[in-house]
């Protein structure tokens, strides 16, 4: 039985166990105070299944249990020496190899020339005010970040992050400005075809 690797979830649960043994609590408590639900989408069902799937394909084990207080007993689990390899192989894959990624807003601007232009326009100046809100909270949360002293390694995909938030940025800025002095190619059909 060959485990599949579908879920970025079930990724970060062997990359957190890598580091050491935990409760599916204190991994999801950890992904939160590393801003991983960032990037990787974390709710506890999930994570609850995903930590079955990957004990089944004994990639991980329970350890231990531990019992605090009133609460029920947590199972804490460990990375196997399959889960390890499986780890790495992954990445390895990840990083190496590029996939397509069926973005939305690549669809919908895909099809930006449906919209009258006047539309487009609006619609594409929202979504650059969006993206600056967001490399302004991006920025704030790596220099807090940086400030705990954490090495830029810890949080290298919010850089990459970043770099990405720039580049859409720069994109959206010379399409609003095509769009607004008709220097977009096709424009004059696009204007013709809505008026």
């Amino acid at each position: 039985m060959t485990f599949k690797r579908t879920n970025p979830l079930a990724l970060a649960v062997l990359a957190l166990l890598s580091e050491r043994p935990m409760h599916p609590y204190e991994m999801a408590q950890t992904m939160r105070e590393r801003h991983q639900e960032e990037v990787i989408k974390l709710n506890y069902g999930s994570l609850y299944t995903v930590v079955e799937q990957l004990h089944r394909h004994e990639l991980i084990t329970a350890a231990a249990t531990q019992k605090a207080g009133n609460r029920p007993e947590r199972t804490v689990y460990a990375v196997t020496e399959a889960g390890t390899a499986e780890l790495h192989d992954w990445l390895r894959e990840l990083i190496a190899v590029p996939a397509k990624e069926y973005r939305r807003f690549e669809a919908g601007i895909s099809m930006v020339g449906l919209l009258p232009p006047h539309d487009a326009l609006t619609v594409v100046e929202q979504r650059l005010a969006a993206v600056a809100e967001q490399l302004t909270a991006l920025a704030v949360l790596l220099e807090k970040l940086a400030g705990m002293g954490l090495p830029q390694l810890a949080w290298i995909e919010l850089d990459y992050r970043m770099a990405i938030l720039r580049a859409e940025r720069a994109w959206l800025a010379w399409f609003a400005a095509a769009t607004r002095d008709g220097t977009v190619g096709g424009y004059e059909h696009w204007e013709d075809k809505h008026r």
